[in-house]
């Protein structure tokens, strides 16, 4: 008798899953502007998707013409609550969030228009600006808020994350809570606080180390580049954008904040006895040269105009290392590469306007930092005038500055103030 009611259950529950993959595919049949597939499933999910949804190139002049824009919808059920992960750049595949197995929630992850397939036909970049991103972002919210009526959190990592800040400051009431991570607000073209952030992190005999390596490298470059050379040659890379000898030198001034953002370790660092060889291996593990390739500046080619139309960057200071360069002649050159080389238009108003508004007005925030982590130089500061929280994780880079490695107490408080926010928004 126990095995029928068993069979019975199964039966059952088997047909209520069957009839919601039959209504969550109805459902988004009937959405507009929505094309989907059905994919792999993650662990713990009943359905996943890939949607593509229709999106005006202009928002406030639909009549210019449209794009389809990629995004995964990973379904649960359509009891529990939203997780829309706002990406920075590409999102070739399904990526699973955190944030997400946490709020035992659903998830849609958003490609960042005009990255991977979520671009028009003609790249013009005028309609490549965060008014039309976080418009983007809001159609998706609607069209999906139509099936999934449960609160929603938006978050997003580094470039996602002050995707998903730009996104809450045009849409406040679009989401019940925002949690970005390692997000910087960046105020200016070559924003100053990365030099204080770099002048001070770690320990002096660290910080020491990782000059020395810059000083080593550019006193040996006759005997380094041929290596390089070499070295881009097997890997496939041109450099057509900028030489190998510019791209060396670019390479040189960025080591110290690839070294703090990626959590290098200080024990490490080649010393002054360390052969060319050791040094150059260490140099390239921490600053990849291919991070400077022609094939870079193609794929980041829209991460490059943002931050030189909109949101600003970080420079380089060359004072230390005067005489060493041959290619940089800038005394503060910029980390922006723009397409095609474009002049940059950059005005601090928007974001120092974002900025402000973070200080004064941006309740229902969640902002997760690492100690360590060079972009935490410019991160949105602590404010007693919001409902807002901040967790600046000691010892943490930009990719372990997450909730899974906070402390048990750091962790619930965090969970424990999003449950309240997302219960608050159901009233």
């Amino acid at each position: 008798m126990r095995n029928k009611f068993l069979l019975f259950f199964l039966i059952l529950s088997s047909s209520a899953l069957q009839a919601q993959f039959s209504t969550l595919e109805q459902r988004l049949f009937e959405l507009p502007d929505v094309l989907f597939k059905a994919i792999d499933a993650p662990d713990g999910f009943e359905a996943a998707y890939e949607l593509h949804i229709k999106q005006p190139i202009d928002h406030e002049n639909p009549e210019k013409g449209y794009f389809y824009q990629r995004a995964y919808l990973s379904h649960r059920s359509f009891e529990a609550p939203m997780v829309l992960a706002t990406e920075g750049y590409m999102r070739p595949s399904n990526r699973m969030y955190e944030l997400t197995g946490y709020l035992n929630a659903n998830q849609v992850d958003v490609e960042h228009r005009y990255f991977g397939t979520s671009s028009p036909d003609s790249l013009d970049y005028t309609y490549l600006n965060l008014k039309q991103v976080t418009a983007d972002l809001h159609h998706i919210r609607t069209l999906l808020g139509q099936l999934y009526t449960q609160p929603w959190v938006s978050t997003g990592i580094s470039k996602g994350g002050q995707t998903t800040i730009f996104y809450r400051y045009f849409y406040p009431d679009d989401v019940a809570a925002s949690v970005p991570y390692v997000a910087p607000l960046n105020l200016e073209l070559t924003d100053d606080r990365i030099y204080e952030f770099l002048a001070n992190v770690g320990t002096e005999e660290c910080r020491k180390g990782i000059r020395d390596v810059q000083m080593r490298v550019l006193k040996n470059r006759e005997e380094l580049l041929p290596l390089l050379r070499w070295h881009a040659k097997g890997a496939g890379m041109e450099f057509t954008y900028l030489s190998l000898e510019e791209a060396f030198e670019y390479a040189v001034l960025e080591y110290p904040f690839s070294f703090w953002q990626l959590g290098h370790d200080c024990e490490a660092i080649p010393g002054k006895t360390a052969g060319l060889e050791t040094l150059l291996e260490h140099f390239v593990k921490v600053v990849g040269l291919d991070f400077y390739s022609d094939a870079s500046m193609f794929g980041y080619a829209s991460h490059y105009w943002q931050a030189g139309d909109e949101m600003g960057y970080y420079g380089f200071q060359t004072k230390p290392f005067k005489g060493l360069l041959k290619e940089i002649t800038e005394e503060e050159p910029t980390a922006i590469f723009m397409p095609g080389k474009a002049p940059m238009k950059f005005d601090p108003a928007f974001v120092k306007s974002v900025y402000n508004w973070t200080q004064r007005e941006a309740d229902e925030m969640i902002y997760i930092y690492g100690a360590i982590d060079t972009w935490t130089a410019t991160g949105v500061p602590v404010s007693d005038k919001v409902d807002a929280k901040w967790f600046v994780m000691e010892g943490k880079d930009h990719g372990s500055a997450r909730i899974r490695n906070m402390s048990e107490a750091e962790r619930a408080e965090l969970l424990q103030t999003l449950e309240q926010w997302m219960n608050a928004s159901k009233h």
